[in-house]
């Protein structure tokens, strides 16, 4: 697995997690004609112009619920300054943090038009032509390795995202692809105190009956999606590393080409015990009419391997499969 390097600085928690002093402020004036993107459940999403600048900005912040939580203040900072931190093509800058007037934490970066992932997704599922040919399958691999290329560069600084999953991939109108949403990374030497023993959580899932699958982010539970968690960070391993990501991106890849979730059970408790016990056929059987290639249904299905030593060593080596499939698909097409 890919360590901290002297040629690649690692990113540790006491560069990421720290609160900001106290005297510390921002002229947060210069922002002007502020319009809501998106909305969580503790953060707001908002473009705005920075007249200073003479450019529109997205500027995130913490919302006031979430303001006087230690935990929530933690992630959003970390969010802030890992994604600054992890200068890729495939991460977005960030430019600054700050407070509000009414001195709630918030940063900015760039402002990317586009649509996540997702929304994707659901188009080609539905069949729109449109989509399909603007998304073939050569073009969503070309996707899936400038994701996995800020993943591989995120491990070899010490971090692993923890989230990966269709909503946190932007797609820009230019074919610029994101990875967004760091705000659960683990990060270099972090022995991740977000886990909770497993049987406090059993008995969570167990008293939620039949309650829609969710992000498991807030206060007592374990950071991460269900439909993408590997089994050791269901499991609560304290000391998960990248083939943790590499679970999660086999199980996106999955789904970009099954439009189907692997795991996906009625219930979270029923998730986790197909992320566990449950092996999904292989992409070629759940979906034929899709004529996925063998070489990608191998990559696949080696991703999501239940025990983390069957699987990629590291993210570069499972890149370097997806760009002879992908090779081999456009001599095809020639």
């Amino acid at each position: 697995m890919s360590g901290p390097t002297d040629t690649y600085p690692t990113i540790i928690l006491s560069g990421t997690d720290p609160d900001l002093p106290d005297e510390f402020s921002n002229d947060y004036s210069k922002y002007k004609n502020f319009k809501e993107m998106a909305r969580g459940g503790s953060s707001l999403l908002q473009s705005c112009w920075d007249s200073i600048m003479g450019r529109t900005v997205a500027l995130k912040t913490l919302l006031p619920k979430a303001s006087t939580n230690p935990r929530e203040r933690r992630r959003f900072l970390r969010e802030a300054r890992v994604t600054s931190q992890l200068a890729h093509p495939a991460t977005v800058p960030v430019y600054e943090i700050g407070r509000t007037d009414e001195g709630h934490l918030y940063f900015t970066m760039k402002c990317i038009a586009g649509e996540n992932l997702f929304k994707i997704l659901q188009r080609l599922s539905w069949g729109d032509k449109t989509t399909e040919r603007e998304y073939p399958l050569h073009v969503l691999i070309d996707m899936m390795l400038q994701a996995a290329q800020a993943l591989a560069y995120a491990h070899v600084h010490g971090v692993v995202h923890r989230d990966v999953k269709p909503e946190n991939i932007w797609v820009g109108k230019f074919g610029e692809v994101i990875l967004l949403d760091w705000g659960v990374a683990k990060v270099w030497g972090h022995d991740d105190k977000d886990a909770i023993p497993t049987e406090d959580l059993d008995h969570k899932i167990a008293t939620s009956k039949d309650r829609q699958l969710q992000t498991l982010t807030l206060e007592g539970q374990r950071p991460g999606t269900p439909l993408y968690m590997s089994p050791e960070a269901v499991l609560g391993n304290r000391n998960i590393d990248e083939r943790t990501d590499i679970f999660s991106f086999g199980v996106l890849m999955y789904e970009i080409l099954t439009f189907s979730e692997p795991f996906r059970g009625a219930t979270i408790r029923h998730t986790f015990d197909n992320i566990i016990n449950f092996s999904p056929p292989s992409m070629q059987k759940k979906a034929p009419a899709r004529n996925i290639p063998d070489a990608l249904d191998r990559i696949v299905m080696k991703a999501i391997e239940k025990d983390p030593n069957d699987r990629y060593e590291s993210m570069l080596d499972m890149i370097d499969d997806l760009r002879a499939t992908r090779l081999e698909l456009l001599s095809k097409r020639q």
